[in-house]
């Protein structure tokens, strides 16, 4: 596992990742204990983006705050694991870019323009998200399961479900 921000501290342009439970948040690294995130505007201050409505939310702001406003008591850590992918852009373009940003409201939606999209674009210039490519393949492969599932239950339909008429026909 990579080292949490008790271990190691963050540089400016590191992404951080916060564990919210059933998601995980994103936020930059932007120096002197500040982050930045895409935050839906409902969200109480301080409130990092706990909230349902995050996941709602069709606009969302940026939001430069402490680092541990945003965090709370959720498990976090520094995560640059694109960096192997991609080329991280220099940090003070990466500092710059997200500084200039905040208080900007950006179109938000889960799929394409999550918090991840956005730190990964103010990192590589790629926006990217890694929970949502993995939330399609797990939905990949749940439909693929309910249509073998489906498939099974028809082949047996078919196989066991005619033999109750043929009992029925020679009683």
């Amino acid at each position: 596992m990579a080292p949490t921000l008790y271990d190691e501290k963050p540089e400016p342009g590191d992404l951080i990742e916060i564990d919210r439970g059933s998601y995980q948040h994103w936020a930059a690294y932007v120096g002197e204990g500040f982050v930045v995130h895409l935050a839906p505007p409902s969200e109480v201050p301080a409130a990092g983006s706990s909230s349902i409505m995050s996941v709602l939310a069709e606009k969302a702001i940026v939001k430069k705050e402490e680092l541990w406003d945003v965090v709370g008591t959720d498990k976090w850590l520094i995560n640059n694991g694109l960096d192997q992918k991609y080329r991280p852009r220099p940090a003070h373009v990466i500092v710059r870019e997200a500084c200039n940003m905040v208080g900007q409201e950006l179109p938000y939606c889960i799929f394409r323009g999550n918090c991840e999209h956005f730190v990964n674009e103010l990192r590589y210039g790629k926006a990217e998200s890694r929970q949502v490519q993995k939330a399609g393949e797990a939905a990949v492969v749940a439909g693929a399961a309910a249509f073998v599932g489906i498939g099974v239950f028809a082949l047996a339909s078919a196989l066991f479900g005619g033999s109750k008429k043929e009992k029925k026909n020679t009683q």
